[in-house]
């Protein structure tokens, strides 16, 4: 567990090539200049724009936060740096709910929603690695999805939180114990997980919310003779320390020297909105707000915490009445450097965050479910979020179709549009619809000889669930990706993809921006002649260039006519065509298919490698793939993989889903027949 390096150090068998240099060298004179306040890098799918941006992050030597649209771009994203920086701090930052139904009433059928969420426990550690790394590296990468821009509680509370543990100091017992409880770590001397903790005697425990390993500390008396970190499987010592900071178990910590002005402070707001509430003849609603209410702060009283404590934040956090929240931009140092990937998409979502939040809020404060504080808990505006930006660093727009707000706010816009490797953009041919399905059968072949990948995009779920399940019946390996898959299960498909244990891979709006698949040489678009968000020129751009880092790369549309944005995509994909060949042509360049290594950080981080993928697919790709995946396993993998299937196996039981736990259970069944017999015990 090496420390990561103060300065950023760049890692890469490649040097800068094409138009990269020019790029980087122009991005980093912007930069330089405090008065920028934003740049775009205008970079055509395949030119290496990811590579341009750890440059310029190198030469700069600035903390930064990389945003992406959703958790699969963000994922890759934090592959790739994590790669060109594997001796510095690479963090990952998005949602940490696999499941998430936020509290909401509806008034017209008088429904109250409670709030019901799964929590992915391996991201919830890696948020927390982000933050203690911004606390303790000066240089930091973080890769965060838009949701980053929600509150995170104060970061200043949160580091008088954490516990500076020391060897050779004393701790009295009791009052480490309470330190513990009161930054939400839980006893357990039976199972010891992560954000829990266990005494035997002289050894106490600790499972930190941002490791993989637990804290073990040994007293003599009250003096903590040694600290180490332990595996918690087989109780190797990976490594001791000197010092150790152990960090709370949530983001919302309460600061004790408040809690007691905090308390007084709902008492007051509480007494306001239940008079307000009573003069507008709303007797349930006030009464429902005093009852609700009064329970939270006894809670807190008692435990220093209350589920839902981040809708009191506002007060905790003596902020005024419609004041904005922190967010992880503030646990950030100055001089930061904002990097926007795919902004063109990325910016629209943080522009619609804001107010979403505020209508669902406004009926739960209406009708008494919430003090009008809640309405404080919530993302920045879209303002907001360029205010905080503007007063810590500046921003960097990345696309290959920047919009014009971009543009406009940009002091340059910096172009790369040729690609080292030599790769053309893919050629491009439209195609009537009638019998497009068996065009496209035809189509897979001389793809799938090649062992090469295939992507297809339809306009719905639905017609990309069909479609899989047509194809399936074909007996070809398809998985089907939209929003729906799990975060990590979209990680998980991707890599399979890569993999050959899926050929062909259907989505919806998630195969465009960003995905970085060398081996996909045929991208269909379908029903490519419906204008509209999915079918505008941009929105075509992106998707085709999914093919352009692979020499055999084709677009197939299919349409029925031309529309304006297929005749502009087109026009610019000759025009990067003809632009490129050029360049070969000048440097006597002949392009080959991007090589690229099958790795996964973020996966091998939680224990599933490249490896091992394949043959532990059933639990996360079962219902997306055409055939079962061959399970060739043993020792710990098998067993490792037998707990998954029990798991889903019971998850699916429990929401009723009786057909697809009877198929878990025939799968769980098969394996467990694979494990051998231990000769000591008779059957």
């Amino acid at each position: 567990m090496p420390t990561p390096t103060p300065t950023f150090q760049l890692h890469s068998a490649y040097t800068p090539a094409g138009d990269q240099p020019l790029a980087i060298t122009q991005l980093c004179q912007q930069l330089s200049n405090p008065a920028t306040k934003a740049v775009t890098l205008l970079g055509a799918t395949g030119t290496g724009k990811t590579f341009t941006v750890a440059n310029v992050i190198t030469q700069l030597n600035r903390p930064a936060l990389v945003l992406a649209h959703n958790k699969t771009l963000a994922a890759q994203l934090y592959n790739e740096l994590k790669g060109f920086f594997p001796h510095n701090a690479v963090e990952y930052f998005v949602s940490y709910y696999d499941f998430y139904q936020p509290e909401a009433y509806i008034p017209r059928t008088d429904t109250f929603i409670e709030k019901s969420a799964s929590i992915n426990d391996d991201i919830d550690r890696l948020r927390h690695s982000a933050t203690r790394s911004l606390f303790e590296h000066p240089n930091v990468v973080v890769v965060a999805s838009v949701s980053c821009i929600y509150g995170l509680g104060m970061p200043d509370v949160y580091l008088k939180a954490a516990l500076k543990l020391e060897v050779g100091e004393s701790y009295p017992r009791e009052a480490l114990l309470h330190k513990l409880i009161k930054n939400q770590y839980q006893r357990d001397d039976l199972e010891l997980m992560r954000s829990r903790f266990r005494l035997r005697g002289d050894v106490l425990d600790v499972f930190p919310a941002n490791e993989e390993w637990v804290l073990r500390l040994e007293f003599f008396d009250e003096e903590l003779e040694s600290l180490r970190a332990i595996d918690p499987s087989t109780g190797e010592v990976l490594e001791a320390f000197d010092t150790y900071m152990l960090y709370p178990a949530v983001h919302y910590v309460t600061d004790e020297d408040y809690i007691d002005k905090a308390l007084a402070q709902m008492k007051v707001e509480l007494k306001q909105r239940s008079d307000e509430l009573r003069a507008l003849d709303k007797h349930l609603e006030a009464t429902r707000l005093e009852q609700r209410t009064q329970r939270d702060m006894d809670m807190i009283k008692e435990l220093g915490y209350c589920t839902g404590i981040e809708n009191y934040s506002r007060i905790f956090e003596g902020r005024a009445a419609g004041s904005p929240p922190k967010t992880l931009i503030d646990y950030f140092p100055k001089d930061l450097l904002v990097v926007i990937d795919e902004s063109h998409v990325t910016l629209p979502q943080l522009r619609g965050m804001y107010h979403g939040d505020k209508s669902r809020k406004d009926n739960l404060i209406n009708y008494g479910f919430r003090l009008p504080a809640a309405r404080d808990n919530r993302p920045l505006t879209f303002e907001e979020f360029y205010s905080r930006i503007d007063a810590r660093g500046q921003r960097l727009y990345v696309s290959a179709t920047p919009g014009a707000f971009e543009l406009q706010e940009s002091a340059a816009v910096v172009e790369q549009v040729i690609r080292p490797t030599g790769l053309l953009d893919p050629l491009v041919e439209v195609i009537p619809t009638e019998g497009q399905v068996d065009r496209l059968v035809q189509e897979f072949t001389p793809v799938l000889e090649r062992d090469e990948r295939i992507l297809i995009t339809t306009l719905t779920k639905r017609m990309a669930e069909d479609l899989s399940e047509y194809l399936q019946g074909l007996n070809l390996k398809v998985a089907y990706l939209h929003s729906d898959i799990k975060p990590m299960e979209r990680v998980e498909i991707l890599q399979s993809l890569r993999m050959g244990t899926v050929h062909i891979l259907i989505g919806v709006n998630l195969l465009r921006e960003g995905l970085d698949l060398p081996e996909v040489s045929l991208v269909c678009i379908m029903d490519a002649d419906k204008e509209g968000f999915l079918r505008s020129d941009h929105a075509l751009i992106q998707t085709m260039g999914r093919a352009a880092r692979n020499v055999a790369g084709r677009v197939l549309l299919f349409a029925d006519a031309i529309t304006p944005s297929m005749a502009r995509a087109m026009e610019e994909t000759q025009r990067r065509r003809e632009k490129q060949m050029a360049f070969n042509l000048a440097h006597g360049i002949v392009p080959k298919t991007i090589r690229k290594a099958i790795s996964n950080d973020l996966l091998q981080g939680m224990g599933l490698d490249a490896s091992a993928l394949a043959g532990m697919n059933p639990h996360s790709l079962e219902g997306h793939l055409g055939a079962e995946t061959p399970v060739v396993l043993e020792g710990e993998a098998l067993f490792s993989l037998i707990a998954q299937l029990e798991e889903a196996m019971k998850e699916a039981a429990g929401v009723l889903d009786f057909e697809k736990a009877a198929k878990l259970r025939d799968q769980l069944n098969a394996l467990k027949a694979t494990v051998p017999q231990s000769p000591s015990v008779s059957s």
